[in-house]
């Protein structure tokens, strides 16, 4: 019998893994409400028509299709099977495919729920997705997307209100540095066609988006490959240089797109978004313009952003843009959106790395009764039975077993108080409450147990 495994880029979670991973989607998903947000869920498959042609060629390729039920082979594309042609093929074996990510299948939403829902509609959303990708550190084939999304307003005030929940969210979570990198696709759009390379728009924006992870030359090199020419490329090299705040970097910017009307209108919407970002001031990000940032997915047509955390070598944690007529691929024009993505996974692992999870997340339960007994058993379930119902996660060891096992037990589970009940205790009503982590003792009243450990 062949060894049991699971997918690459795939993981199972253990109990103490799962407490932290929930730790992170309550903070999220507290934030989100607060913000006014409103949760749905989406199915895990979508047709591969709805998911297809929204990625860019690359994203299409890290689509996981699935294959069509039964004899899925007696209609496929027999030219297509006699060539290898594996793309043609697909869509001939395949009509669904697990979602890429949960903006493409809200944008459906939207569409079909256009007559139920009051726009501008605010929804968040936290749910797994599945990529081809190759896995490695902080990159996984099945992973968690919290995403919030505003739809059916072009208001530039949502833009500033995604930036403050960055802020907020990561700062609640503990994250002690981040950067908010922020640009607009109009600019990208304007740098284009200074160096007249509309046609290549996707191309130019794809290398850019590469940066971070293949440096200057790469980008170079990438974009000569693309059939970009090395005139456009020698009009475009001042982006790289180019740093300071917004109003610094925008200096440079300006002088590239004067009379462009895209570029114009993308620099007047971020001047909106710093200016308020400023003006209203921040608990901990750190917000900066970043004229290479673009974003490689091909719907974004205004503000993009992207989060990183310092002190990890990770990547981005988080995510987002304006787009301005998704829903029109289904059939509803004219409704623009924006939405921002947290990537629980990654921020899990920045959190582990950095050594950021609070004592709590530990273990759920806080309180272990120690069993000495039938008679003390019974004593311990009623407490118990109290304890639950006013909100404190304690469990009863479910035998009389020697006490030497019972304190392994807790100390394996991270369990911070043990209460030790005999018969002494049961008559006076003081219990003896060991705190697990530094060895003291306490005697406490049954009825100050719940406020004495929750402090």
């Amino acid at each position: 019998m062949s060894k049991p495994s699971i997918p690459k880029g795939t993981r199972d979670f253990g109990p103490r893994i799962m407490i932290r991973r929930n730790f992170i989607f309550n903070t999220i998903r507290r934030s989100f409400e607060s913000f006014g947000f409103m949760p749905i869920e989406t199915p895990a498959m979508e047709n591969l028509s709805t998911l297809t042609g929204k990625y860019g060629d690359e994203g299409d390729q890290l689509i996981f299709k699935l294959l069509n039920n039964g004899d899925f082979l007696s209609k496929a594309d027999a030219t297509a099977l006699e060539n290898m042609d594996s793309k043609k093929l697909s869509f001939s074996i395949s009509k669904k495919a697990l979602r890429y990510d949960l903006t493409v299948p809200f944008a459906r939403f939207v569409v079909m729920n256009q007559n139920d829902i009051t726009f501008p509609f605010r929804r968040y959303q936290i749910q797994p997705v599945w990529r081809g990708d190759r896995p490695g550190k902080g990159r996984y084939q099945e992973f968690f997307q919290c995403d919030a999304d505003i739809v059916g307003t072009d208001g530039l005030v949502c833009e500033v209100e995604l930036v403050q929940l960055f802020d907020e969210i990561l700062t609640n979570l503990g994250l002690p540095n981040f950067e908010i990198r922020i640009n607009n696709r109009k600019i990208l759009f304007g740098l284009a066609q200074a160096a007249q390379i509309e046609d290549k728009l996707i191309d130019f924006t794809v290398a850019m988006d590469k940066l971070d992870k293949i440096g200057e030359e790469g980008v170079v090199k990438e974009l000569i490959e693309r059939g970009i020419s090395n005139e456009a490329i020698d009009m475009l090299k001042p982006l790289f240089g180019i740093s300071g705040s917004f109003e610094e970097s925008v200096v440079e910017l300006e002088k590239i797109l004067q009379g462009n009307d895209s570029g114009t209108k993308g620099i007047e919407e971020l001047r909106f978004v710093f200016d308020s970002v400023k003006r209203l001031g921040l608990r901990r990000a750190n917000v900066k313009f970043d004229v290479t940032l673009a974003r490689g997915l091909n719907y974004y047509t205004g503000a993009i952003f992207e989060v990183v955390a310092g002190g990890v070598q990770i990547g981005s944690i988080c995510g987002g843009g304006r787009y301005d007529d998704l829903t029109g691929v289904f059939g509803l024009n004219g409704v623009s959106g924006v939405g921002i993505s947290f990537g629980a996974d990654r921020i899990y692992d920045v959190m582990n790395e950095l050594d950021l999870f609070p004592e709590a997340t530990n273990s759920s339960t806080k309180l272990l009764f120690v069993n000495f007994g039938a008679e003390e058993e019974a004593y311990c379930l009623g407490l118990l039975t109290e304890l639950r119902r006013a909100g404190l996660a304690c469990e009863l060891y479910p035998t009389a077993a020697k006490m030497k096992k019972q304190l392994a037990y807790a100390n394996s589970n991270k369990v911070p108080f043990v209460a030790m009940i005999g018969s002494r205790e049961m008559e006076t009503g003081v219990i003896a409450l060991k705190n697990m982590e530094t060895g003291e003792q306490f005697a406490v009243d049954k009825s100050e147990l719940r406020e004495f450990i929750e402090q």
